[in-house]
């Protein structure tokens, strides 16, 4: 396993704990902010990966 899929594999396991964290707060939080600014991140990583995916 070379660097770079170290990489997505670390940027894949953030994106699915951000995922279960997006959902929970959904559910367990009354303000949406928080729930919003999780989602936005866990997408964000998510790209990061895809990026990589296919760049490199």
């Amino acid at each position: 396993m070379n660097s770079i899929d170290k990489i997505r594999f670390i940027l894949n396991t953030l994106f699915l704990i951000g995922t279960v964290v997006t959902i929970i707060l959904y559910f367990a939080v009354d303000n949406r902010e928080p729930f919003f600014y999780a989602g936005i991140t866990s997408l964000t990583l998510k790209m990061a990966e895809f990026i990589l995916r296919f760049i490199l």
